[in-house]
């Protein structure tokens, strides 16, 4: 209903302008203007005139899409950092746990590094103002942190080893956002990249990791896309220059007033040979989806995992005079076959509980409860491969949800946040004795288990921080070896970092268990795909 009020001061009929000349010749824009004056003027009670434009132009732009948006100038750094590959602050991974600001870790090369900042330090002071303990938020604490580049914060920190609190002048730098989350060898001749965005610096990221994993003997590559969401177009045309051969069309757009634009590959890639495979689900979204549909156009790899999130229309950022943003949808984009992928959101009710209509209709367990309409289907290239667009990319090998791992409890242990705030309480609590237990991440590999004594501990835990939770004991006995399963790669997150991380937690990624598979069992050789030798 608010909603609808807003948008309706952009077409309400007339009233001041059409004593002074003809109705017809008002501008929409001094409709608005004197609409904002009445309401100034007149309205029962005080207003603000730049929040009410603000709301006003975000009621607006949901009349186009569900992707044209709106990002108030407070907004748009932070926005656009994910973008950018960077952002101005100190240079630490940090999380909230009872009220205070943790250092998880620091960013190589950044200030903090620089001035011997540790994980494990807690931030009590900012500037002279107490952060910690105060019921202040995590953001709230980000935001006092962060600042201009070149600029000075005074943070006191707490440690543990030392008598009394430390003080730290640290001046603020550009720190880098990776897209490139984990990298490593799954065996001796199968290499695993895991991206989570398409930001500027994706390119050289992976350009880096291709190089060290063929170092290490990488004859087939997974490439993890689950959980992208996306970023930059031009960023998924590098990216999968890096696997096509010069002069393959990646992907075109064109839109009302944007002539049609093809995007190709130009240049050498570092992994024109080799096996593919690209994981999929279905939060892999946009510039995910170029790439992957690329992929797939080309017979290049293999798509493994659940249809894709179905986003085709591109957006360009447009700045506006006081400095705040819009991202207005410009064009629709076409994979080479010329699928447009963009699922339908004529209704957008739909359109946002899309991924739950798609549960609920058991999508996710199996790939027969996909219907596709006849007119939606598409061949490859090359091979002659059938395709579909009309709602993301269809994946070549289809695998469900496990959902023996997880319940209900699980669910809501997750969504609280009480199994990552644990596992940070843990390593605070043992991170002396776990480093020299495990002075290496192979050694604690190796030979960490989680014990019977952690899921005690745990569970203590939550009857002191969450007394709204009942456990029940018959499902917490269900989801134990999956916990322990967790809270080993949430340690291994904690004290080394997210490649750590994922080299556990990829134990339990079916999707990927699936690709290793084909690649084992031979499947892949199987399926005749193109590399660069098929020329």
């Amino acid at each position: 209903m608010k909603k609808a009020f807003l948008f309706s001061l952009f077409i309400l009929p007339n009233l001041c302008f059409a004593q002074l000349e003809d109705p017809s010749k008002i501008s929409t824009s001094q409709k608005f203007d004197e609409i904002l004056t009445y309401i100034n003027r007149l309205y029962v009670d005080s207003v603000d005139k730049e929040e009410l434009t603000d709301a006003a132009i975000v009621a607006m732009l949901e009349q186009l899409d569900p992707h044209s948006s709106y990002i108030s100038k407070e907004e748009v750094d932070e926005a656009n950092s994910s973008i950018n590959g960077s952002f101005v602050g100190i240079g630490v991974r940090y999380q909230m746990l009872k009220d205070t600001f943790i250092v998880v870790a620091t960013i190589p090369g950044g200030p903090s590094e620089k001035l011997g900042i540790k994980a494990g330090d807690k931030i009590i002071k900012v500037d002279g103002i107490t952060v910690a303990g105060v019921g202040m938020k995590s953001g709230d604490v980000r935001e006092k942190l962060m600042g201009e580049l070149g600029t000075k914060v005074r943070v006191e920190i707490n440690r543990k080893s030392s008598l009394k609190n430390i003080d730290f002048i640290i001046t603020r730098d550009n720190i880098p956002i990776f897209s490139v989350d984990a990298s490593y060898m799954v065996s001796n001749d199968i290499g695993y990249i895991k991206l989570n965005s398409f930001s500027r610096t994706t390119s050289e990221e992976v350009q880096k990791a291709l190089k060290l994993l063929k170092d290490q003997g990488m004859k087939h590559l997974i490439f993890d896309l689950q959980d992208n969401g996306g970023g930059l177009l031009d960023a998924s045309q590098r990216l999968a220059d890096e696997f096509l051969t010069d002069g393959k069309l990646i992907v075109y757009s064109e839109g009302r007033a944007q002539p049609r634009n093809d995007l190709n590959s130009y240049k050498k890639g570092l992994w024109e040979k080799g096996s593919l495979i690209l994981l999929t689900d279905e939060y892999t979204a946009s510039a995910s989806e170029i790439l992957s549909g690329a992929i797939q156009d080309w017979d290049r790899g293999l798509i493994v995992g659940r249809r894709t999130y179905g986003k085709g229309l591109v957006q360009r950022p447009i700045d506006l005079t006081d400095g705040s943003q819009i991202r207005l949808t410009i064009a629709r984009y076409f994979t080479p076959s010329g699928r447009f992928i963009q699922k339908p959101y004529d209704d957008l009710e739909a359109y946002k509980n899309d991924l739950t209509i798609r549960y609920d209709n058991g999508e996710f367990l199996n790939q027969d409860s996909i219907k596709i309409a006849d007119s939606l289907l598409y061949f490859t290239l090359l091979k002659n491969r059938t395709v579909y667009g009309g709602g993301g990319i269809m994946p070549d090998v289809f695998v469900p949800l496990d959902t023996t791992k997880i319940n209900d409890l699980f669910g809501e242990l997750n969504q609280r946040g009480l199994i990552n705030s644990f596992s940070l309480a843990y390593v605070e609590k043992n991170r002396n004795s776990l480093f020299n237990e495990y002075p290496s991440f192979n050694e604690y590999n190796k030979n960490y288990t989680s014990k019977e004594d952690v899921i005690t501990e745990f569970t203590q835990y939550i009857k002191e921080e969450d007394k709204e939770i009942t456990i029940n004991e018959s499902d917490l006995e269900e989801i134990k070896p999956f916990l322990k399963k967790r809270f080993k790669a949430l340690i291994a997150q904690n004290i080394w970092g997210y490649n750590e991380f994922y080299q556990i937690y990829n134990d339990e990624n079916e999707i990927l268990q699936k690709a290793i598979e084909i690649i084992v069992s031979g499947e892949y050789e199987k399926q005749n795909l193109v590399h660069e030798n098929d020329k």
